[in-house]
């Protein structure tokens, strides 16, 4: 049987500030409090910031979740409706896993 899940990509939206850092940036603790509420769930398995120039980050929810909670919770966070990120949910096979 093959491991489907969706995973949610951040990248910078019209309100990021260039050169300023992740967790500097206006709005992004919100955007932290949002999803840190799906961990607290256990909805959440990983997630956290790209660490080169694109910024951006990602997310990936827990077995069991379908594409449209992940979109209709990634659409809802206070750093998307801001303009400060955009969010894309993909589909993705897990192809290895230990």
């Amino acid at each position: 049987m093959r491991d489907i899940r969706f995973v949610v990509l951040h990248a910078p939206g019209p309100r990021w500030k260039q050169g300023l850092p992740f967790f500097e940036q206006e709005g992004v603790q919100e955007h932290v409090a949002h999803f840190r509420q799906w961990l607290a769930e256990g909805k959440l398995a990983l997630g956290g910031p790209f660490l080169d120039e694109h910024a951006g980050g990602m997310m990936i929810p827990t077995e069991g979740l379908s594409e449209a909670q992940i979109t209709a919770f990634a659409n809802a966070d206070p750093a998307v409706q801001s303009g400060l990120l955009r969010v894309a949910v993909r589909q993705w096979l897990v192809g290895m896993k230990q």
